[in-house]
């Protein structure tokens, strides 16, 4: 992954093309790439300033507000899959496309969820009836 530009070259650069030097002129001239040029000069444009933007932090979790309901879903049905958990959440109108977000939210709330299987008879065959 690359570094931002230092706010020094990013105003060297700013200065150049309001200046009058083109985009690309100016991206030579400092070398840097064409398009990181023009990605701050659509920047500066935009919000008027050449400071970089956020990059990476928190991400608010998906099914944060439903933790009641998957609370409840466990507690009615302690062996409901996590696809289970994922349909019941499209029904309320929660579209999650993977397993994995349930699970994630799961081990957030602090909840062990591992499916129970039926235990061997004295056959060595589960009994599933």
């Amino acid at each position: 992954m690359t570094a931002a530009l230092s706010g020094d070259l990013r105003g060297r650069i700013v200065a150049a093309v309001e200046g009058g030097s083109s985009v690309r002129q100016a991206a030579a001239r400092f070398a840097v790439s064409p398009s990181a040029a023009v990605k701050l000069m659509r920047r500066v444009r935009e919000t008027g300033s050449a400071a970089p933007g956020q990059v990476g932090g928190h991400r608010v979790p998906v099914l944060g507000p439903h933790e009641a309901f998957l609370r409840f879903l466990l507690a009615a049905k302690p062996g409901t899959t996590l696809r289970e958990m994922q349909a019941e959440l499209r029904l309320r109108g929660v579209e999650v496309a993977a397993l994995s977000t349930v699970h994630r939210a799961l081990v957030r709330m602090g909840l062990r969820h591992k499916n129970v299987w039926p235990a061997p008879s004295a056959s060595g065959l589960c009994d599933l009836a």
